[in-house]
């Protein structure tokens, strides 16, 4: 049987193929049009290349970045793959994910999206959806919220980020080409974001 973090991919991968023509038609819209299609063949690689008995959830997590950051096109490939490879380096040698963990993998995610893509939150961009999750997840833990139940809350606050995505500009990315016109339309990124997380919450859930 698989370890939990290769199962905990593959819920991601199940995710992110079984929505590749949704998001591939957001992308449609505001993009090149193949945000869903890169995306899911980034995961199939994924789930090739990273070990499925691994017990260290750093390493299977640089290992899924690098996969992603070489087999997904446009910015999705670099961006995602900083993402995972930026959690992994903060949860090298962890083979158990605690609450603080999974807030550590999230800051150190946005981070590491924020230094790639020299964006910040509002520029109708995947931030937009990680970073309210992120400090939504920090509050709920700070309260003493379990993992499963802090995410269940950041999942809310990231579908409330895509929605917020539909009211701005554009100004990265193939999108910002549209000015105006990008308004009324969702970030695919944000969107393929917040199924990410939502997948991660249903794994933990179990």
């Amino acid at each position: 049987m698989p370890g939990r973090v290769y199962q905990c991919l593959s819920k991601i991968g199940e995710s992110i193929i079984a929505n590749k023509d949704f998001l591939t038609e957001l992308d449609r819209e505001i993009g090149d049009s193949d945000h869903g299609i890169n995306m899911a063949r980034g995961f199939h690689a994924v789930l090739e290349k990273v070990d499925p008995e691994a017990a260290d959830i750093g390493a299977s997590l640089k290992k899924a970045g690098m996969t992603l950051l070489s087999t997904v096109g446009g910015a999705s490939g670099p961006l995602y793959g900083t993402a995972y490879m930026e959690a992994g380096k903060v949860l090298a040698g962890k083979t158990e994910l605690t609450a603080e963990d999974m807030k550590a993998a999230l800051e150190a995610a946005i981070a590491g999206i924020q230094k790639r893509g020299k964006a910040v939150k509002g520029e109708k961009t995947m931030l937009d959806a990680i970073i309210p999750a992120s400090e939504t997840y920090a509050a709920k833990i700070a309260e003493g919220a379990d993992i499963v139940s802090a995410l269940t809350a950041a999942c809310q606050s990231a579908r409330e980020g895509v929605e917020y995505t539909k009211t701005i500009i554009a100004t990265k990315g193939r999108a910002s080409y549209l000015g105006e016109r990008s308004i009324g339309h969702q970030d695919p990124g944000a969107t393929s974001a917040t199924l990410t997380l939502e997948a991660i919450r249903d794994f933990l859930r179990g």
